[in-house]
């Protein structure tokens, strides 16, 4: 694997770093701008990355300035009408979003308001790019550059040890191969595929195809798109105007003042971005490689040029040479919201940032990457989260399962000819064979083993025997050990069924199958009314055959709580009562070691039907999810009980009064034997409209008061 460690985004983005450091130090949040800084490096961004706003404009009017000149955008327009929005409208997006932070930060700073970290971020991210305009050729120690990638590589190599990576047998870096590619590019040049120019030395496209080489083999409809090729050669790239071709590529820079440089027969420079991975493959991997990986967004111009400089490295005497790699896996990119995940868009999540959420784990991550085609995209959303988690679910649950099939000392599984599992075992082999050769065919694998799963769950679990739940168990442990989603999974542990997870901690097994038996036995009875006193004898506390590093001890000691508190809650019973009442209180406290005592320490007890144990299984986060909704749909049941209760009780209170008494007010004069009014407060009488409706009210009432009155009664 190679690290690239020196390239023109990883020289600009330390440069930027280093001087927002020392300007850090003596004046980024300083009430006063003296220097003016601040302004200047807003107008700069204003002027550069949102041009329709006056660069001028004070940071108190971008706000209004956005609104007037941006609104279409931030409504889903195009910025060209005629257009379809895309990474143009999101990247105005998010330099709008910076403009305003930082906006609002030079305010704040001026005020002296408390800032939060989100507008001082902007505020880094406006400044930065002015300080490098400004300073960046000042910046000389190569150290400031190697100190950047040192970092990202340390977090790249811990993300790849949480998803359960194997670590590369060689690392290669760009800064310490500088002498190494400096030889390759003069054997290119010696071959007669390559110039220099003004301190840097260019690959020359059309002597290379003058030979009979191909150029631009991936993506040929690519090879005259400008923006792409300006792309690959860099920001800091200057196009030199007496390049033989404008596609021609550079194989090594001169360094300008501000960038790293190692000596070289043309004057101090570096490696260029596509050579540094040719030199270093052909050093390590030779003249041919068989498989070479990157993302789609590689394809063109990086790994065209690349191939094209390896093949006239080894291409001599303009003789063609043979095919420098045989296969390209070009991997999709993964999207959020429907745009790629892109650090220019800042609409990224990091592996650590996604593991620490605890909204993913490394297991979820594989399953939703394995769930879809190498070379297809992936959308992060929702629904590509559930359906990982649903399979994943269906292992777990199928892995406990099986596991508690194969230790039933009672079970025997008679043969029946309805179904035909060991066959179908065999068909899913076969297919995940050909899937794997077409192409490493995962979402196929994924649904051969999910099927499988599906084909053993709707049979009749008497009429399999052990050997083919064990069968299918290990075929299925295999496939998920080979796809990295066990975490524990080594040679020795070859002969194992199922993956990390789904088994409680070794030490603390003891106990929980001491209490779970004993609350099996308790149970039973129970549910038969059959809760006898000589029942209610405390559980010992088995020891431990094992020895415990210092958390498992603690887990143990707390499982040792629990039980001793299930021994008090058991001694508390009323042995006196019934034996019916007195099993309704062995079978409230069964549900509450379940419910509660082992839940809360992570262990859950799946009952079974008939006198089949409960298994013992750790709390996964889709059973959390499920007993949250379980609860959530109680709360909602209660509440609308209750609601119901309140409206119903609101009701019968309206009924207190009584229709006789209802109208008797200064409203009125006169009232008949009923309470009805006759007369209105100036001893005119009721209009006949008015009686009529008065008389709807009344009986309303009158049914009411009846109602209030029988609810009295009770």
């Amino acid at each position: 694997m190679n690290y690239t460690d020196v390239d023109d985004k990883i020289i600009v983005r330390a440069r930027q770093q280093h001087l927002l450091r020392v300007f850090k130090q003596e004046r980024l949040e300083a009430t006063s701008d003296v220097t003016g800084t601040r302004l200047a490096a807003l107008e700069a961004y204003l002027t550069k990355n949102l041009p329709r706003i006056s660069q001028s404009t004070s940071p108190e009017n971008v706000e209004s300035e956005i609104t007037k000149h941006y609104s279409a955008v931030l409504s889903g327009h195009p910025l060209d009408p005629g257009t379809l929005p895309g990474d143009r409208e999101a990247k105005v997006k998010m330099h709008i979003k910076t403009a305003r932070g930082a906006s609002t930060a030079i305010g704040g700073l001026e005020q002296g308001r408390d800032l939060s970290e989100d507008n001082l971020a902007d505020l880094e991210d406006v400044i930065m790019p002015w300080l490098d305009q400004k300073f960046g050729s000042s910046v000389a120690e190569k150290a400031i550059f190697l100190e950047l990638t040192k970092n990202f590589e340390e977090r790249f190599e811990q993300d790849m040890v949480n998803l359960n990576c194997l670590a590369p047998d060689i690392i290669t870096r760009v800064s310490d191969y500088a002498a190494q590619i400096v030889k390759f590019v003069q054997v290119i040049q010696q071959n007669g595929f390559a110039y220099s120019l003004g301190g840097s030395v260019y690959f020359d496209i059309e002597a290379f195809e003058a030979a009979g080489n191909t150029y631009a083999r991936l993506e040929p409809w690519s090879r005259q798109d400008a923006k792409l090729i300006a792309e690959g050669e860099g920001s800091l790239t200057e196009a030199a105007s007496e390049k033989r071709s404008t596609a021609d590529f550079a194989l090594w820079k001169a360094s300008k003042p501000g960038e790293p440089s190692w000596d070289s027969p043309w004057g101090k420079g570096r490696p260029g971005w596509h050579i540094e991975c040719s030199a270093m493959a052909v050093d390590k991997l030779g003249d041919r490689i068989d498989i070479h990986s990157g993302g789609i967004d590689l394809s063109f111009p990086h790994h065209d040029n690349e191939i094209a400089q390896s093949e006239a490295y080894f291409c001599h005497g303009k003789k063609s040479h043979q095919q420098w790699v045989q296969y390209f896996f070009h991997t999709g990119h993964l999207s959020i919201s429907g745009a790629k995940m892109s650090k220019s868009l800042k609409n990224f999540t990091t592996i650590r940032q996604a593991l620490n959420s605890g909204d993913w784990t490394p297991r979820g991550l594989r399953i939703v990457f394995l769930m879809h085609s190498w070379s297809d995209g992936i959308e992060i959303n929702e629904g590509s989260k559930d359906k990982g988690s649903s399979w994943e679910e269906k292992l777990n649950n199928f892995f406990i399962n099986g596991k508690a099939v194969l230790e039933d000392p009672d079970h025997v599984g008679i043969k029946d000819s309805k179904h035909d599992l060991d066959g179908e075992l065999e068909r899913k082999k076969q297919e995940t064979y050909e899937a794997l050769c077409d192409s490493f065919d995962t979402p196929t694998v994924m649904d051969n083993i999910s099927r499988l799963i599906t084909a053993y769950n709707t049979v009749d679990p008497s009429t399999v025997s052990q050997a083919t739940t064990k069968s299918i168990a290990f075929w299925v442990t295999e496939m998920v050990n080979m796809f990295g989603l066990n975490g524990i999974a080594t040679p020795e542990t070859a002969t194992t069924i199922g993956w990390s997870g789904i088994d409680v901690p070794e030490g603390s097994k003891p106990i929980l199958i001491s209490l779970s038996n004993r609350r099996d036995s308790l149970r039973r009875k129970a549910k038969a009314d059959a809760v006898v006193k000589d029942d209610l004898t405390p559980i010992p506390i088995p020891v431990s055959s094992h020895t415990l590093s210092e958390a498992q001890t603690r887990t143990r000691a707390s499982f040792a709580e629990v039980l001793k508190n299930v021994n008090q809650d058991i001694d508390a019973l009323d042995a006196t009562k019934s034996a019916k009442d007195l099993s309704k209180d062995v079978l409230r406290l069964c549900d509450r070691i379940r419910n509660v005592d082992l839940w809360d320490n992570d262990v859950y007890l799946e009952d079974r039907e008939g006198n089949k144990p409960a298994l013992i299984r750790l709390v996964t986060r889709e059973l959390r999810a499920t007993k949250e909704q379980e609860q959530a749909r109680e709360r909602k049941k209660q509440e609308d009980k209750e609601k119901r209760e309140k409206d119903a009780a609101a009701k019968v209170e309206k009924g207190r009064l009584s229709h006789k008494e209802m109208f008797r007010s200064l409203e009125f004069s006169a009232w008949d034997d009923d309470g009805l009014p006759t007369k209105d407060k100036e001893g005119e009488e009721i209009s006949k409209s008015r009686k009529k409706k008065l008389q709807k009210d009344w009986e309303r009432q009158k049914k009411l008061h009846e109602v209030w009155t029988e609810a009295q009664k009770k």
